[in-house]
């Protein structure tokens, strides 16, 4: 008894705490008003078969960050325009231990495109 009180007292904490979050996560940004709460539930596989060099910009003569191999599933938190890779402009931002900026041209996602950043 003294558990199921425990368990209902933190999951009403829980709910209030969620209930002053949402008005604020909910506020439109991007290009196309889409809410913040929905950012960083994407992913993609990366398909450049040498792997793909991840960078701090969204530009290939940036400074390379990190490399991802080939095969390699990553979790993409937006997109946006950058430096066109084989006629493709779009890049996206990775939060995959840290921040970093890969051709969507070398990411194929899984299911929705990621909203803009």
């Amino acid at each position: 008894m003294r558990l199921r009180t425990l368990a209902i007292a933190t999951a009403g904490t829980a709910l209030a705490l969620a209930s002053t979050i949402t008005p604020a996560a909910a506020a439109p940004t991007g290009h196309d008003g889409d809410h913040d709460r929905d950012r960083g539930h994407y992913q993609g596989r990366v398909t450049a078969h040498g792997g793909l060099l991840l960078r701090d910009s969204p530009t290939r003569g940036s400074r390379v960050i990190r490399r991802e191999p080939h095969g390699a599933i990553v979790s993409i938190y937006c997109r946006t325009e950058g430096e066109r890779v084989d006629h493709n402009h779009i890049w996206y931002l990775l939060t995959d231990g840290t921040w970093a900026w890969g051709s969507a041209r070398y990411i194929e996602t899984f299911g929705r495109t990621p909203h803009w950043c």
